[in-house]
């Protein structure tokens, strides 16, 4: 596959939507699906919520130009946040001619968490815990021998004490359960469940809570990149000098969480709409990046930046990825199956490194736009659409309002209407 997109932005959407299909090797029921609105069927979506009334649309593309261990990859994504898209693809055109992005992962190892009350001796209850390791492995991998079929399956157990909580002695067992290209979630509850009963018994205590934890700190997936600066440069900003101001901006969130937040909200600009587009549990990825974040004890970035020693700017990200390719809203929503057509992925960790990739290829593009001319001369300039949009502008009116406020640096509801006015003015008939 090529993922380069050329001229894209200059495309209909019906020829974006050719020229992808013919790229990702869709059919013509691909196409219609994409093509159409209500890809998801009513019934569809009465079967996976409760008190449907319909379905809600957000607008679909792809980001271009990805390079990830030396393959090409389209990246479905799913937002209504202008200039999202934009960005993570010139990131990904400028990277692209320097090696792309290097993705690595861990296996896809989830927590479950069975919480134990009432217990007198709870350093005596881990070890008693502890001493049945074995049995109750056996007995959470009888819930789900499929899983174990696939290589997957609980493979051990942790046992954490806090002694002195306000609601006394607490001991907390976990399950790390390697689940294959799932999720999780369903797993790794039934699980809990199902070994709740003989935790009670082993420890002589009361199992209250038997839940996941979105903190997946043993499934990771990774990215690096790294660019020459003079990659960086642009008319009256010299490379180097755009490299050094990406590891400054960085560094103002390594040290402050109120800079963290809106610089972890960055990656998470890139990552959410793909969770989303494949049908995954957005929620449960943010709960997972943002609680890594203060893994050392206080919010931080999730991202690194640095210079190495030729001048190359070199960024990373590591951080939690809880999606799969089977089970939910992955199985169910047709657009959701279409996605990981286009994307070809195998594996969901081959999916986590992807997801990971466009997060920090959207980091860059942030920190960039930040070192030089300010965040909201892009973004304003794409935002302008929307402005057009809800000024009541249609068609080719579009462009043009938008455009207007964009040389006029004046993206506001009220000029729209203006110059919408002024065109319509202009082009009717005496």
């Amino acid at each position: 596959m090529d993922s380069q997109t050329p001229d894209f932005r200059s495309f209909t959407p019906a020829q974006r939507l050719e020229a992808v299909a013919l790229k990702a090797g869709l059919d013509a029921e691909d196409v219609r699906r994409l093509s159409r609105p209500g890809a998801l069927p009513l019934e569809t979506a009465d079967g996976m919520i409760e008190n449907v009334l319909g379905t809600f649309e957000l607008p679909y593309a792809v980001a271009g130009y990805f390079r990830i261990n030396g393959a090409d990859v389209l990246v479905p994504m799913a937002v209504e946040e202008p200039s999202v898209v934009a960005a993570a693809s010139h990131m990904a055109k400028i990277a692209r001619g320097h090696g792309g992005f290097l993705t690595s992962s861990t296996g896809p190892i989830m927590r479950a968490q069975i919480q134990v009350l009432d217990i007198s001796d709870p350093f005596g209850a881990r070890h008693a815990i502890l001493r049945h390791r074995q049995e109750i492995i056996d007995h959470a991998n009888s819930r789900d021998r499929v899983l174990n079929e696939l290589g997957g399956g609980c493979k051990d157990i942790e046992v954490h004490v806090f002694p002195g909580t306000a609601r006394g002695a607490m001991v907390i067992v976990h399950l790390l359960v390697d689940v294959r290209d799932a999720m999780g979630a369903n797993t790794v509850n039934t699980m809990a469940e199902a070994v709740a009963g003989r935790i009670e018994q082993i420890s002589a205590g009361q199992v209250r809570l038997r839940i996941l934890s979105n903190l997946a700190d043993l499934r990771l997936s990774r990215a690096r990149v790294r660019i020459p600066a003079t990659a960086l440069g642009s008319t009256g900003y010299p490379g180097q000098d755009v490299a050094e101001g990406i590891v400054d901006a960085y560094e103002f969130a390594s040290v402050d969480p109120y800079r963290a937040a809106t610089h972890n909200k960055g990656i998470m600009n890139g990552i959410d709409p793909i969770v989303v587009a494949t049908g995954n549990d957005w929620r449960a990825v943010e709960a997972g990046a943002h609680a890594y974040a203060c893994r050392q004890g206080r919010y931080t970035s999730l991202s690194a930046w640095e210079i190495a020693a030729n001048g190359d700017l070199v960024g990373t990200l590591e951080m939690p990825m809880s999606v799969g390719l089977v089970g939910g809203a992955t199985k169910t929503h047709p657009l959701a199956q279409l996605s990981l057509k286009i994307l070809g992925v195998r594996t969901a960790q081959e999916l986590g490194e992807i997801i990971v990739a466009v997060g920090l290829a959207q980091n860059m593009a942030a920190l960039r736009a930040l070192a030089t001319e300010g965040i909201q001369r892009g973004h304003m300039t794409l935002h302008a659409r929307n402005i057009a949009l809800a000024a009541g502008a249609q068609g080719d009116e579009i462009g043009w309002v938008a455009a207007r406020m964009a040389e006029a640096r004046d993206v506001r509801a009220d000029f729209a209407r203006e110059l919408l006015q002024q065109r319509r003015g202009a082009t009717s008939p005496n």
